[in-house]
């Protein structure tokens, strides 16, 4: 698949899952605080709980920060599972967060894509203070970063992106969004229309039926081929 049209300007990223190693920084997350009870609870179908309540919270209003959401979600899923909840349970899982590795090519593409001529930026359902520390092992590549906190609402709402959009002074014509989350991303551009770049890693999340993105790939070093494939690069 390639892409037509005008070249961007910006490639704006999601962070959790695309640039970051979200599922197996969440996992070793969860593992360490359930291992705190004492239970032999399998990490992945808590993880699974908890994802349901964290999803149905962030489409509350009003909003609230991710912080916040993260705690209560987390609070919900050990009451399904009869586990007691202490604060120190969130506090373990927002600075596991913080400290989630990128990707082992994330940090090269990012600077071959920055060499390129591109200005990259992140959009990202979380609080400023959470993804600060991811971002600061990203080689210094990101010019701008949009989170949820800033917005006032999480993905896949429009307002997220037009937010973004506002404060990078750019439009849907002008980007392309690099993303690995169909259900959050895609299904925000099948609503907008603006361009995608599905990074599929093998997780077992699904395409959405009705939507195609316009390039799929396995890993983030990927992507400069689809722009060169574009005439971009």
């Amino acid at each position: 698949m390639t892409f037509n049209g005008k070249r961007p300007n910006w490639l704006t990223f999601d962070c959790y899952g695309t640039l970051i190693q979200w599922d197996e920084g969440l996992l070793a997350a969860v593992d360490k605080i359930l291992s705190r009870k004492g239970g032999t609870i399998d990490p992945v179908a808590f993880i699974g709980v908890y994802d349901r309540h964290e999803h149905q919270l962030e489409e509350k209003r009003p909003h609230r920060s991710f912080k916040t959401v993260s705690a209560k979600a987390l609070e919900r899923a050990m009451a399904e599972f009869a586990l007691r909840f202490d604060p120190g349970d969130a506090d373990i899982l927002t600075s596991s967060i913080s400290r989630m590795p990128p990707f082992p090519e994330v940090v090269e593409t990012l600077g071959r894509l920055k060499g390129a001529g591109f200005r990259l930026a992140i959009i990202s359902n979380t609080d400023d203070g959470i993804i600060a520390g991811n971002v600061a092992q990203l080689g210094g590549h990101i010019d701008r970063v949009i989170t949820a906190e800033q917005a006032g609402a999480y993905k896949p709402s429009s307002q997220i992106f037009h937010h973004a959009w506002d404060g990078l002074g750019t439009g849907i014509d002008d980007l392309v969004h690099v993303c690995a989350s169909p259900h959050l991303d895609l299904a925000a551009a099948r609503e907008l229309g603006f361009r995608t770049i599905w990074v599929d890693r093998g997780t077992g999340r699904k395409p959405l039926d009705d939507y195609r993105p316009g390039a799929v790939v396995a890993a983030l070093d990927h992507v400069p081929g689809v722009l060169k494939a574009a005439g971009w690069m």
